[in-house]
């Protein structure tokens, strides 16, 4: 029976993803499993596939076009099926046509169609709770008793910008305003924006409202994982109450180890290597600041996956090594490598991007000494790793030059109080100026 392949929900929070390239053509034999295309996400690019044998009998959409999640983007033949097949399948889906789905087209198919948004709900002006909503929600003059659909993202974003949701022109499945189509309507001269009557609540000090501005010749557009970053890091200052700890710790035992090692095997290990194992060692010292923080409580994870920050050509990326405790140092190296040499060529999957209980930053390599870094969420805690600098320290009351490392752990205060992080800092530099330990 001829089916729609339809753009896949590849990421919890998104309302749709770019198609970046098929990698087949119209007419092309497929078989279970086959790669169908390469779809864009916040954080990664990731491979459609197919899940039954047939022939692509028509694709729905073009490369580097942005289509809503759940809309057809090609029609797929069973073995033995011709056009008849195709050409009813577009009509069942509103595209009898024969017009391209794309991100503006319905997807008409009671079963398969994307559910509907919930109606935003109207209040009286009397309920503070509900004034923001009820003010973007009425039903537009002309088209008397019309349900207006938005995700909550949509509605805050148009509430914080000032705009009326009702004057939103909708790209999506039965009308629903998405991000791109508010996106379209703020990038508009400032004179053309339909402004959001006054809350019935002031604005907190603490929420500023960031102006619209037209674009300008050079401006950037944000990549959909730019903004992915961007929202999650501001999050995150902004809810998680970060402290800061500090330590040098001494590598001159590490730097020997590890030019013996490289010297006698073929798999080479980097510094990182050994911090990323020395981390789960420290975890597995310290169990209790191996947690997650939710609403009503304390939730300790069943594993130690440590995200390792990777700066692409493509971006910022943090894929997760898993069970870095049970690997051994090679190991460790090799995923590493795997996902450096994967995330160059916009090769991770959302998979490896997706968990973890801490993550690692290293800008040594660039000769930054010290800094800081944001946390990750839902993790609760990120250390900044620094240059290792030859310096002089007292050693049996003398003087001796010795390559020392400086390292700042950020955690979250509701989960990980001062102790409990300053006993898993000491536990990590333990395990780095003992290396030995971690070959074990």
């Amino acid at each position: 029976m001829a089916s729609a392949l339809r753009m896949p929900g590849v990421s919890a929070d998104s309302e749709e993803a770019v198609l970046v390239e098929w990698s087949v053509s119209s007419g092309a034999s497929i078989g279970e499993g086959d790669a169908l295309a390469v779809v864009e996400t916040e954080k990664a690019n990731v491979d459609i596939v197919a899940d039954a044998a047939g022939t692509v009998w028509r694709l729905l959409a073009e490369p580097g076009e942005s289509v809503v999640v759940g809309n057809p983007i090609a029609v797929v033949l069973a073995a033995g099926e011709g056009d008849d097949a195709g050409e009813a399948l577009l009509t069942s889906l509103g595209l009898g046509d024969g017009d391209d789905a794309g991100s503006d087209s319905e997807a008409s198919d009671p079963e398969r169609a994307p559910a509907p948004e919930r109606a935003l709900d109207t209040a009286p002006a009397g309920e503070p709770a509900a004034a923001a909503a009820s003010s973007a929600v009425a039903p537009s003059p002309a088209g008397e008793g019309r349900r207006l659909f938005a995700s909550p993202l949509v509605r805050r974003l148009a509430h914080d910008a000032g705009v009326s949701l009702e004057s939103v022109p909708g790209s999506g499945p039965h009308g629903r305003v998405v991000k791109r189509d508010l996106e379209k309507v703020l990038a508009a001269p400032e004179t053309s924006l339909p402004s959001t009557p006054p809350p019935a609540a002031p604005t907190p000090a603490s929420a500023p409202v960031t102006e619209a501005t037209p674009a300008a010749e050079g401006d950037i557009p944000h990549t959909r994982m730019r903004r992915a970053i961007a929202t999650a890091l501001a999050a995150s200052k902004q809810q998680s109450p970060h402290f800061y700890l500090s330590r040098s710790v001494r590598m001159d035992a590490l730097l020997d180890l590890r030019e013996t090692i490289n010297a006698a095997s073929t798999t080479r290990v980097s510094v990182n290597d050994f911090i990323v194992k020395a981390i789960a060692e420290a975890f597995v010292s310290v169990p209790e600041a191996n947690v997650m923080w939710l609403p009503d409580a304390v939730r300790p994870l069943p594993s130690i996956d440590v995200s390792v920050a990777i700066g692409s050509e493509k971006g910022l990326v943090t894929p997760v090594v898993r069970d870095v405790d049970r690997l051994r140092l090679t190991e460790v190296s090799k995923r590493v490598r795997d996902y450096v040499a994967r995330a160059d060529e916009g090769r991770l999957r959302q998979e490896d991007l997706e968990g973890g209980s801490f993550t690692v930053s290293n800008l040594g390599m660039f000769g930054v000494e010290e800094f800081s870094a944001i946390i990750n969420p839902p993790q609760v805690g990120i250390l900044a790793v620094g240059a290792i600098v030859e310096t002089p320290v007292v050693e049996d009351g003398g003087i001796v030059p010795a390559r020392v490392m400086k390292v700042t752990a950020s955690f979250d205060h509701r989960p990980i109080d001062g102790v409990l992080g300053a006993r898993w800092l000491a536990a990590f530099a333990a395990a780095l100026e003992n290396p030995y330990t971690l070959l074990a």
